[in-house]
């Protein structure tokens, strides 16, 4: 929550968004205004319009979320607001909604804010002027060294997936409250929440590209917003394995493969070791694979990747451990999600067949690996890689 007296003029802030047929609809369906200039195609057509238009308000709401969440956030009571709409805003515009502090207010205790958004094209869209109130808490909360025993917080990013299901499902066993990261598929994040909730946890999803320090950025500003802490930080995403030859890879199969497992972790850890150097306590936890060890032929763009992702995890296990911070690894073999769905019947029961324990990892193994290293029971781990192949490799 920020402070009257943190603010300085000149504070600036910004969010996008990019405006859906489905923000249309569900503005109509919350306000009523089914004006056809909005949502009829035809009667659009005959206006110099020529093209449905979005509420001027639809887009001017976002001025709301930019205040509420972003400048001065928390606490903030938005009490006036001067619009001025200059151009039309479509289906597939692409806005940037800016704010920045001209005044300080001292006896409203308030602030004064030029509130802007342009499209794609950095046109202006809309302009106008918003005050707001900092409403402060009368008392501060008293300080308090939060650990796993008294309050645990798990992000676990790629939720939505097979693996990241299972481990959200077992850290709501184990206590934690969830953080549930998509990036696209919201519906099963929303299933995903429910199912936690009935476990008596709390949980809340968040959207966010991960391979964007901005998108990353704001992911764990919503977090911190929303829970206060973070214990655990899980990466469980991944991309989809296609097998190519070496001469026919172009280096952005390779960099695609780089961003989601070294770009996306290095901005996770960026931004989120500082609340866990709050508390002098974390767990990381990423994924590697067997593919390291026991590598796949046409598999380069992937092993490269996690390869590099193994380095990373030790070399900041050592360099942050004295702050209290633990990085693991876990590294499981092939595992029945659809990540597998392309691999042929027939390698996959070979697979099976070639494992001591006579099966592949389902992903609530890996969830349970996941559970141990994110539990005070492995407090005395670090940079260490826990094996989920049934005895494939053995070290």
């Amino acid at each position: 929550m920020t402070k009257f007296s943190d603010i300085q003029v000149g504070d600036k802030a910004e969010i996008r968004h990019i405006v859906t047929q489905t923000d249309i609809d569900r503005f109509v369906e919350l306000t009523g205004d089914d004006n056809k200039l909005h949502i009829d195609k035809e009667y659009a057509a005959k206006t110099p319009f020529k093209k449905p238009v979005a509420h001027g308000m639809l887009g001017a709401s976002f001025i709301s979320t930019i205040i509420g969440t972003k400048l001065p956030g928390d606490g903030a009571l938005w009490f006036s607001q001067s619009l001025e709409f200059l151009l039309p805003v479509r289906v597939g515009d692409e806005l940037l909604i800016k704010a920045e502090v001209l005044k300080k207010l001292d006896k409203l205790q308030a602030i004064e804010l030029q509130t802007d958004i342009f499209n794609q094209d950095k046109q202006k869209v809309t302009a106008g002027i918003a005050k707001v109130k900092i409403i402060e808490q009368e008392t501060e909360k008293a300080e308090v060294l939060l650990t796993p025993a008294t309050h645990k917080t798990a992000l676990v990013v790629g939720a939505s997936g097979g693996i990241g299901r299972s481990a959200c499902l077992q850290l709501a066993r184990d206590g934690f409250d969830i953080g549930i990261h998509y990036y696209s598929n919201e519906q099963a994040a929303k299933t995903l929440k429910a199912e936690i909730e009935k476990l008596g946890r709390r949980a809340e999803c968040v959207k966010a590209d991960t391979s964007n320090e901005e998108g990353v950025k704001d992911l764990v500003a919503s977090i911190q917003r929303r829970f206060d802490t973070l214990t655990v930080l899980v990466n469980c995403a991944t991309s989809r394995i296609v097998n190519l030859k070496f001469e026919d890879l172009d280096w952005a199969d390779m960099q695609r493969h780089l961003d989601m497992n070294i770009k996306s972790n290095f901005y996770l850890l960026k931004y989120c070791i500082p609340l866990f150097n709050e508390n002098k306590y974390g767990k990381v936890i990423l994924m590697t694979t067997q593919a390291i060890e026991t590598p796949n032929a046409e598999w380069l763009p992937y092993i490269t990747a996690k390869t590099a992702l193994h380095g990373f995890g030790k070399a900041l296990a050592v360099e942050l451990a004295g702050k209290g911070i633990r990085i693991n690894m876990i590294s499981p073999g092939m595992t029945e999600t659809d990540l597998i769905a392309d691999i042929p019947e027939k390698a996959r029961l070979v697979t099976a067949a070639k494992t001591p324990l006579r099966r592949l990892a389902k992903p609530g193994d890996i969830a349970s690996a996941i559970s141990f290293l994110a539990s005070d029971k492995s407090d005395f781990i670090t940079g260490e890689t826990l094996r989920i192949n049934g005895g494939q490799v053995m070290i």
